[in-house]
């Protein structure tokens, strides 16, 4: 294929990505329980209930929120938020801390303004680190401690042989099967990682404990084994479960698992468009872009669709200007879209929404 077929805008990119799955972005039928009692919402129903807490922390009024992207906890219960951020606004963090109270703490990470995407907390032996992506014209994937100050900084793995020239040296903000453009984590139990080249190349890339590149799987296709933006991954380590990858092949409407050595295991259908992943104890969670989320449980059997019924469906595809860009139109308990959600310690759900103003929810578990 040559250069120019393979160079294209976001813009370009997100409309061809989206034309594949837009009968199909609104008609899924969902499973949703909700109920409103002391101006409390609450989601869910049997042993998987909900109360809904929107915009659950706040910034400093020096900061503002940059179209939240991506959220984490650590081991202490401090939330890790990354936003895109404006890549004009080069002294802006884009990584924000807060306590388990929702107290703003401290942040950092203005070198990831302008394409600051993926983010995970990782427990090192006595050390957590925090992992990070950045696309756009970023292109690049880097390792901080939790205070922000880094330990190391990666660019596209020209050893794999799927990438333009000059793509690690010399990134530039273009988009192509050929370009390196990763969005998420999963970590593996020997200290290594995989990393998901989720708007580029449409790799899996696996790498060593000391960050090295050691081999890739995937590539564009709808066959098995294939991706059309794997947007996220995770280990799903649930009971009674051989360890494995699960990738959210989200233009492809799929989760898909692969042994820990990239060979295929299994396809699974009827999502939206799933965008990240997380499990805690016997559930997975699935962030679905389309305005939901969705609980599996150990045989992957839906548990529940959150925030998300038909009437809401039919406003997500029809308002103009879009929803995400007008939150007075917005309603407690409904998601518009839910781009990243992880589990705490407690069984309790965070939830970042690719919306310019920010939100993050937390869904407080209540049995």
């Amino acid at each position: 294929m040559s250069q120019s077929k393979q160079t294209q805008t976001r813009r370009d990119f997100l409309k061809t990505t989206a034309a594949g799955t837009t009968a199909a972005l609104f008609g899924a039928p969902a499973i949703h329980a909700g109920t409103k009692t002391d101006s409390r919402i609450v989601l869910g129903s049997g042993d998987y209930q909900y109360e809904v807490q929107h915009n659950c922390v706040k910034l400093p009024s020096k900061f503002t929120w940059q179209t939240t992207h991506n959220v984490a906890v650590d081991k202490d219960g401090f939330l890790y938020v990354i936003h895109e951020g404006r890549a004009n606004q080069t002294d802006h963090p884009s990584i924000f801390v807060f306590d388990p109270n929702g107290k703003y703490v401290r942040s950092f990470g203005k070198q990831f303004q302008g394409g600051g995407h993926g983010l995970e907390v990782r427990q090192e032996g006595n050390e957590q680190f925090v992992y990070v992506t950045a696309y756009q014209h970023l292109k690049t994937f880097a390792k901080l401690d939790l205070k922000g100050e880094t330990v190391w900084q990666k660019y596209a793995p020209m050893e794999s042989k799927v990438y333009a020239e000059g793509e690690a040296e010399h990134p530039k903000k273009v988009w192509g099967r050929d370009r390196f453009l990763p969005t998420n984590f999963a970590f593996h139990n020997d200290g290594g990682f995989y990393l998901a080249d989720g708007y580029g190349a449409y790799q899996i890339h696996r790498y060593d404990k000391e960050g090295k590149w050691q081999f890739a799987f995937g590539g564009k296709g709808k066959e098995d084994g294939k991706f059309n933006l794997p947007h996220g991954l995770w280990i799903d380590n649930r009971p009674d479960r051989e360890a494995s990858v699960v990738v959210a092949d989200r233009a492809n409407a799929r989760l898909q698992w692969f042994t820990l050595d990239g060979k295929h295991l299994e396809t699974m259908t009827g999502f939206i468009l799933p965008a990240n992943l997380d499990t805690h104890k016997e559930v997975l969670l699935v962030p679905d872009l389309a305005s939901r989320i969705t609980l599996l449980g150990p045989d992957n059997i839906v548990i529940a669709h959150l925030g998300q019924d038909p009437e809401w469906e039919k406003a997500m595809k029809t308002a103009k200007p879009r929803m995400r860009e007008t939150p007075n139109k917005w309603q407690a308990g409904r998601f518009v879209h839910p781009h990243d959600a992880c589990f705490d310690q407690d069984g309790n759900i965070f939830v970042a929404e690719w919306v310019a103003t920010g939100r993050i929810t937390k869904l407080k578990r209540l049995s």
